[in-house]
């Protein structure tokens, strides 16, 4: 395959914005979105309400973008939420629109979209609430249209509500072959011992950190899978218990895992084989069957070896299991919202959506639209250029602007070819299936919504706008060009030390558990291993694969009850490592920006590496802890170096590391 020099490599910001997602056709998505707006606007104009009906599938439009890939009771929570932001956001617009002037109006959206910004670096499901807000308050404003604020407040609910509907209604691929209930949910407990599997075949090689951080986003979308409504801490039926307690007994795995990796010494080829016989019973909803023991030679080993012994019984009895998550409190929330992340991108995004929102009026007034009374698109693109979720802002704005330019040049085209109005529902119907594909490219995204949204709007009654529609969208960009640059109050990169800050604090977290759990006092003397664990019921006399009478001895607590102090561990790592995961994201984003916002997180990448060697370090006296009763003086002498080597960077990206001694 021809390559180009390395002189001629492309710079991150360009190569990120041709990038695009690989992956199957989400069929089943696909069919949802063919189902949502176009259906929506043909029942509309035939009865009559056909400005409602261009509300509800905006908002139906809105809410394809997030139908991604998961369970279908975690996208309630990932669909439904921003929708009530949608919601909250055209009402406001409405009125605000309606009963100001201009130039109350911008200072109203400003405010708006400092409110809306602050609550986007809060979390995914809250950037997308803050994204609905303000694209609602945008077209509530400036589409006029004949109906209050709450009937169109009411039309969004119900226009990403009929998604909602299809997503719990509609079967998924393998939802039909066993409990209709579970369409992403089986699949995502089974992927993680999938990846404890491959994790173990990677142990010794070079392979094993990718490995090791995509066991990690597996167990993410597990917990996020199993977290939505009705599928709680304390599950409601058989079915679901059994699948909590599947995705519990993962854990123990993949900490042993985690410390074979750490410790880098290749194991055996059999090591992997049970793990993969449970990620297929999870699939088939079986029993698992013989189990291949692993070799016990290793305290890591060992613990591999009872793990796969507590899941064999798991599966077998599946009484229920902790999520091991500890939900976020209104005063964490806030914390984040009012941080420097919050206080940053709050800054940014209210002065692009106000800056727009002016610029558009003025636009208005003096009659540079000519007959268009629409001026919601250029607040509107404003809002999706300032969202970092969405790449690096060169990248955006590039695709952005192609974007646009091919969805209104493809809409002109069949404007000027399709008959009125069925020929555009159509139209709109064809864009709305084709979203789950374009998601996987900004620039894809955005064609396809540039064509679906100037189709409904002319379904509405506006005239055809795609020439506006280029010049605004680049008025946008460059709006969003000049304020992304702009010196803000602070520290810039407040988003990456944000993120960097909270993987810090959850690691320390960690190591400060683990370190009390080794000081803690044991039962029974040091000469005695079966005993000197706290939780021990004394010797199991279960029967066990590849063991010995004194082996089964050294566990800890009962199978199906792990002690307290584990389970918390169990918490704990997975907050540290899940905290990490998004600070990688932020910091790869931030690292493909313009060197000019490039050079502000430089180094973060480093110190996210030296916390997740400290994190996997953790884990690995973790594991040593649990089978010898204390932490052995090789992992105390790598806690040390980690340690030791995180107080440079940490100082240098601005951050401070927490006082954690180690027991002497």
């Amino acid at each position: 395959m021809f390559r180009l020099p390395a002189a001629l490599h492309l710079p991150p910001w360009l190569a990120h914005a041709l990038r695009a997602q690989r992956g199957p056709v989400p069929w089943s998505a696909v069919t949802r979105g063919a189902l949502s707006a176009g259906p929506l606007l043909l029942v509309a104009v035939r009865t009559g309400y056909t400005s409602l009906g261009v509300v509800a599938a905006i908002a139906a439009m809105l809410a394809g973008i997030n139908d991604r890939p998961g369970s279908r009771r975690a996208s309630v929570k990932r669909i439904g939420v921003p929708a009530l932001g949608g919601a909250l956001g055209m009402a406001i617009g409405t009125y605000a629109g309606q009963g100001t002037g201009a130039v109350v109006l911008t200072v109203i959206l400003t405010l708006v979209g400092l409110v809306a910004g602050g609550i986007s670096a809060i979390g995914p499901v809250a950037s997308a609430v803050g994204t609905q807000v303000l694209v609602g308050s945008a077209v509530g404003a400036g589409m006029p249209l004949p109906e209050p604020g709450w009937a169109r407040a009411l039309a969004f609910l119900a226009g990403a509500g009929w998604l909602v509907v299809l997503r719990l209604v509609l079967p998924t691929p393998g939802s039909l072959a066993g409990d209709f209930r579970f369409d992403g949910e089986r699949q995502a407990v089974a992927g993680v011992y999938d990846a404890v599997a491959e994790l173990l075949d990677a142990v010794g090689g070079p392979d094993a950190i990718r490995r090791r951080a995509a066991l990690t986003a597996a167990l993410d979308h597990a917990q996020d899978a199993l977290a939505g409504p009705r599928l709680r801490r304390y599950a409601s039926s058989s079915a679901e218990r059994r699948l909590h307690a599947q995705y519990a007994a993962a854990l123990p795995l993949a900490e042993a895992a985690t410390a074979l990796a750490w410790a880098g010494e290749a194991v055996s080829e059999r090591a992997s084989e049970g793990p993969r016989r449970l990620a297929a019973a999870v699939r088939g909803n079986t029993h698992t069957g013989p189990l291949p023991a692993p070799s016990r030679s290793a305290p890591a080993l060992r613990a591999l070896d009872d793990a796969l012994l507590h899941a064999a019984e798991v599966f077998d009895q599946g009484r229920g299991g902790d999520l091991h998550t500890r939900p976020r409190t209104a005063r964490d929330r806030l914390r984040a919202a009012f941080g420097s992340a919050g206080r940053e991108y709050g800054l940014r995004v209210a002065l692009c959506f106000g800056a727009s929102a002016a610029v558009a009026q003025a636009l208005h007034q003096t009659r540079w639209y000519g007959q268009h009374e629409h001026w919601y698109w250029l607040p509107a693109t404003a809002v999706f250029l300032v969202k970092p979720d969405l790449g690096p802002l060169a990248s955006r704005v590039l695709n952005r602007a192609a974007g646009t330019v091919l969805g209104a040049l493809l809409f002109a085209g069949f404007a000027a070819v399709l008959p009125r109005p069925e020929g555009l529902i159509a139209l709109v119907a064809l864009s709305g299936a084709l979203i789950p594909v374009a998601t996987r490219h900004f620039a894809a995204q955005t064609a396809v919504v540039t064509v679906l949204v100037l189709a409904l709007v002319m379904v509405g009654g506006e005239p055809q706008a795609s020439a506006g529609r280029i010049g605004e969208t680049l008025l946008a960009c460059a709006i969003v060009l000049i304020v992304g640059h702009l010196p803000m109050p602070g520290q810039r990169g407040g988003g990456v030390r944000a993120r960097l800050a909270a993987a810090n604090e959850a690691a320390h977290a960690y190591l400060t558990h683990v370190l009390d759990e080794a000081d803690a006092p044991r039962i029974g003397s040091s000469g005695a291993p079966d005993t000197r664990r706290i939780g021990t019921s004394g010797p199991s006399d279960a029967p066990r694969l590849g063991t010995t009478d004194t082996q089964d001895a050294r566990r800890i607590g009962t199978p199906g009850t792990p002690s307290d102090h584990r389970a918390t561990r169990w918490t704990l790592r997975r907050e540290a490592y899940r905290t990490l995961a998004e600070a990688r994201t932020t910091i790869s984003l931030a690292a493909h920006e313009l060197p000019a916002l490039a050079r502000h997180t430089e180094g973060a990448d480093e110190v996210a590496a030296l916390l997740e060697r400290l994190v996997d370090t953790i884990t690995a006296c973790a594991v040593h802890l649990d089978d010898t009763g204390q932490i052995g003086p090789r992992h105390r002498e790598r806690l040390a170096a980690v340690l030791d080597e995180l107080t440079g960077p940490v100082e240098r990206v601005g951050l401070r590391l927490p006082r954690t001694p180690l027991a002497g």
